[in-house]
Parts: C-alpha cells; structure tokens; sequence
C-alpha cells in the first residue's frame, strides 16, 4: 500500500519529509481512516507515509492561563473520554468521542484524523464546531490558524496543504455559566455511523439564554449550524414552547440525502427529534445522562502512553521491522507494506489473531499495542518497530490457561470459536481495569467484538466468572 514508512521523532522532521515528498506522502496519526481509504483506492500516488505517533509530547490536553483548551495531534478519542477537563469543560467532546467506533477503534483514532478525513457524519467535527474551535497548521515555512468552520470545503474536502500539518486544536473552555450536550443518531447502539448528530453550547443569564450554538452533522455537505434556531433561543427561557420551537428551526436547516440508511426526510424529522431531546437535557441539567462516569477503554492498569524511540526510523524493505512479541524479540526483514495483523500472522507466524472483516468492526484481530487494545487491521506494520505486542498466544503462561481463558472453557464459552482471541483480549484488559466489573462494563469492553454465532451470554457470564475467580 505504501513504498516508504518514516517514524519521525520531531515535527521538524515530519514537517521535511511533507516538504520533499509533496503530494506523495501522508501524515499518520492513529490511521483507522487512512488504512481503509488507501486500500480501497483513495490517495492515490500517496507511497510515502510519516507516522508523529512517537514525537513526545503530541498526545496532550492541556488547558492555559487564557481558559483556552489544547489538543495536540496524537490526541485520540479515549483520551479525551478519560479526560477530567474535557468532561468539566468541554463536555460535548468527551460524548462526541464516547461515540466514536468501539474502545480498540479510540485507543487508535485521534481527533486531528476525524477532523482531517472530514466526512460529514465524523462524530467530533459538530461539538468542536459548537465550542469555536481553531486549528494550528503548520509548514517547514509558515503557521497559519484556520477556524474549523472555514476549514471545510465541501465532502471531505479541506483548506490543508499537503505540506502542512495539524499541530494543535484549541477552543475556549466552557464556562460556569455555559452548558452543552451531543447527541447522535444511529442504527446501532455501538460502532454505527452518525444518521442525524447535534451539538449544542449554550451560554444563560440566570434563566435567560444569551447565546446559542447549535451545530448538524451528517445532514449536509460540511457541519453546518441551526442558525435560525440559534437566534431565535437568543433572550428566551427554555420553556417547553420554546424548546419545541427552536427544535423545528433546527430541522429546516437540514438539506440531508436520500440513501441506503434513511430518506431525507426521515433525517430532517430526526433532527428535530434530537434536537428537541438535547435541548431539554439542558433545561432538566441531566446531559451527562448517556455518558459512563467511569468508561471502559481498554488500557488496563497503565495510561496509553506510546512507546518512544531514540532515532527516526525509515522502512522501505531494507531496514528490518525490530519488535517484541509475547515477550520474544523479533527482527522481520519482511512485512513492511503490510498491516500489523498481516505481519502477526505471516511474518511472525503467530496465527491466534484472526482477521475477520479487515476494516476494524469485528474485533478478532484485537492485540495489546503498547499496552491497550487495539484493531490491528488498522495499524501500518512499520507501527511495530520498537514497539511492545502481545497476541492471544501471551495470555498463557508456560503452557497454562490464563484465569480468563479457563473460564471460557467452563462456561462453554467458544461455538466455532473464530472471534474468541478477540473477546480474550479485551476481557483481559477489561479485568486489569475492573476486578469485579459490572455487566454494563463488561458489554462496555466487548462493545468492538462481534460473534458471528451470537454466543454473547456464554461470553458474558465468562468474563463474570473469570472476574469472580
């Protein structure tokens, strides 16, 4: 898929790289979009990928002296919904990413990526858009700031340069007297695309709400704002009148589509309907509703802290991929334009990690990178070098079931038995963050595993018994 693959260690040096290379390479952040568009044909002429996941430093959020929010580049989705300022401060994006994919798929994707692969229906685009967020490009030659809202130019379409890079995402915190809420429509509660998403941020004068933001996605070519319903709940009291008023507002600023998953005007009366529900969340102060207090994401007992490297590294089949698996060093002289689970199983010859749809919504190819879980479907093999890996095969130790795994014998967890790595893998991450978890937690875990027998309650009551035990 790929000619070359850089680990750079600076942006300086990722900066050079884009600058040399022009349209033929590519930024790499956590890849889950990338991946997928590249082997369907997109980017074309892109052979030279630059992987800023090991430059120190790019996955921080901090907040500075000005109340003004940072998320540097490598910032991923669980991240943010581990975040205690984002969740005090900024409380659409936590639910935004909450929303995003499963636990494997947020341990991978970044913010910057879901606002760079610019589709319509991305799950963070509408909150960020209701905070006024801008976004810090940089070149080996300049730096610019773009507004996200002039940042689109139409379906997955963007103002960014190909030598440019997003260094920073910034907004203003919300203030005491500012609260918000984000919304999504789907078709499945988990690992769905956006049918209807909305985003609100409303500022009050006591009771009296003085400003309004109300953004739509997945119902037009960009995100776009409710700017009639904006204005109109500018001065008023969220009475139930008020509510129902602006909600419909909202709807008519829709222009979405007919297609496979809904006709447009089933969309345009989803927007009211959540629309209606968002803003009556505010009024009653429940928004925190649909958000976990303590959500699940699969990093165990350690934070999701990327392995960091001395040198750039360069990969083009010359320079071996050099990395430890189950605890056993491996130097691979092959694999380089491969996928990790590719280079798992036919370089390393460890065939426990299955693959079962290739585009991270089955959850069998699930490994621990670096210590969380993730969809190595999805993950470019050079990702590996220097880098720590277990694979179902560690879960054993000198030839003994782990706790977990005998569980699953006991309760008959395994039909044919093709996506039990998988469900292994996130249950032993899950059980490293919760010694007795609750059932919600447990679907919260397996949320990114799919079983194509439907043995789920067999799979439930295994993770219940290996936790017991």
């Amino acid at each position: 898929m790929w000619r070359e693959y850089i680990n750079a260690i600076t942006i300086e040096e990722a900066l050079k790289t884009l600058a040399e290379n022009k349209n033929n390479a590519k930024i790499v952040a956590g890849a889950t979009d990338l991946i997928l568009e590249m082997e369907s044909g997109a980017h074309k002429g892109v052979d030279v990928l630059v992987d800023v996941s090991r430059i120190p430093g790019l996955d921080k959020i901090t907040l500075d002296e000005d109340n003004v929010i940072h998320l540097g580049p490598m910032v991923t989705h669980n991240h943010c919904v581990a975040s205690k300022l984002i969740r005090e401060r900024a409380l659409p994006l936590l639910q935004a990413s909450w929303e995003v994919g499963s636990p494997q798929i947020r341990n991978r994707g970044t913010i910057s990526g879901n606002l760079i692969t610019g589709s319509p229906a991305n799950d963070t685009i509408s909150p960020l858009m209701a905070l006024g967020a801008e976004l810090v490009l940089r070149s080996s030659n300049d730096e610019r700031v773009v507004r996200l809202e002039e940042f689109y130019t139409g379906v997955r379409r963007t103002v960014i340069q190909p030598d440019e890079m997003l260094v920073d995402i910034r907004f203003p915190a919300m203030s005491e007297n500012q609260r918000g809420v984000y919304l999504k429509f789907a078709l499945r509660r988990a690992q769905a695309i956006s049918l209807v998403n909305v985003a609100m941020v409303l500022t009050f004068n006591g009771e009296i709400v003085s400003n309004a933001f109300i953004t739509l996605g997945s119902v037009a070519k960009t995100i776009i704002h409710a700017e009639a319903a904006e204005r109109y709940l500018e001065g008023k009291v969220l009475t139930s009148e008020v509510l129902e008023q602006a909600a419909r507002f909202a709807s008519d600023a829709s222009t979405p589509i007919d297609d496979i998953r809904g006709s447009a005007a089933y969309r345009k009366e989803i927007v009211r309907v959540v629309t209606l529900r968002g803003l009556m969340a505010i009024a009653d102060g429940k928004e925190e509703e649909n958000i976990p207090q303590e959500p699940i994401l699969l990093w165990g007992n350690r934070t999701a802290t990327p392995s960091e490297l001395s040198q750039q590294t360069r990969h083009d089949g010359l320079k071996p991929i050099e990395t430890t698996i189950n605890g056993k060093h491996y130097e691979l002289q092959s694999g380089q334009e491969k996928t990790l689970l590719r280079l798992i199983r036919e370089d390393a010859g460890l065939i426990g990690t299955k693959e079962g749809c290739a585009e991270g919504e089955c959850g069998a190819c699930t490994v621990f990178l670096d210590g969380v879980a993730v969809m190595s479907c999805l993950v470019p093999a050079p990702r590996a070098h220097g880098a720590e890996i277990v694979t179902v095969e560690g879960l054993s130790k000198d030839g003994e079931l782990s706790k977990l795994q005998q569980a699953f014998v006991d309760e008959a967890a395994v039909q044919c038995g093709y996506c039990t790595p998988g469900f292994l893998m996130s249950a032993t991450k899950l059980l490293e963050e919760r010694d007795r978890p609750t059932q919600d937690e447990i679907k919260q875990a397996v949320t990114g595993n799919l079983c194509r027998c439907t043995g789920y309650y067999k799979i439930i009551s295994a993770i219940e018994l290996a936790s017991e035990r």
